[in-house]
């Protein structure tokens, strides 16, 4: 008697589960093979998406990566050094005026202003500043012609801007810093040439003002010859 229920219940089910599908397939107009179709592609973009997924992780993840590669190291050959520019060639010096001056040379020294190290005003020009050779060095000028903070550039010496002055440097004389009266002799002497204007002064210069034009990046390559000519 179980075994016929257990058929019965079973055969009923089947019955019923035929209805479900002939009512499923009427209305959908879809077959057991349409469904099974469906099911395979719906698994196939369900794992194309995954292994996409799985993609742009590793992208992201290689994204959040810290960038190692080494910069690369830049060398200047010995050959490169030797065939830079003097600061005379690397700048362009046909857009200033010229004027025609006697310049001479002269040191902080007592052969030049009467004054030996221990004065207090040993090293120190009009305008207040300390002499020196740089890429801008301190130069002596007439001041009703050249005024303080005159920027010039002497062809054989460099830019000189005008600090100081001097009872014998009058007109069109000017007077150039050497650290030592060799250098004076050894370097320049006394010469008639044509000077660049390069930006007459307004009557004032300061230590600030020559620090600012002696830390120019662009010339730093030039500053050995200046400050060894």
């Amino acid at each position: 008697m179980t075994f016929i229920h257990f058929f019965r219940r079973a055969g009923m089910t089947l019955l019923f589960l035929g209805a479900v599908y002939t009512t499923f397939s009427f209305i959908t107009n879809l077959t057991i093979a349409d469904i099974q179709t469906w099911l395979e592609k719906d698994h196939r973009v369900f794992a194309m998406d995954m292994h996409h997924h799985g993609e742009n992780r590793e992208i992201a993840l290689e994204q959040k990566q810290p960038n190692t590669k080494k910069q690369r190291k830049r060398y200047i050959s010995s050959e490169q050094v030797e065939s830079l520019q003097t600061l005379e060639e690397a700048i362009d010096l046909e857009q200033y005026p010229t004027e025609t001056v006697i310049a001479t040379g002269y040191t902080a020294g007592v052969e030049s202003t009467g004054k030996t190290p221990d004065h207090p005003q040993y090293g120190l020009t009009y305008s207040g500043i300390e002499v020196k050779r740089d890429l801008y060095s301190t130069i002596a000028a007439d001041l009703d012609v050249y005024p303080l903070g005159t920027i010039m550039f002497i062809p054989g010496y460099g830019y000189g801007v005008v600090a100081d002055k001097g009872e014998a440097i009058t007109g069109n004389k000017i007077d150039l810093y050497f650290p030592t009266v060799e250098d004076v002799y050894a370097e320049w002497g006394k010469k008639e040439l044509d000077v660049y204007i390069i930006e007459m002064g307004d009557g004032e210069l300061t230590e600030e003002t020559m620090k600012t034009l002696n830390e120019n990046d662009t010339l730093q390559v030039f500053r050995e010859q200046m400050t060894t000519s």
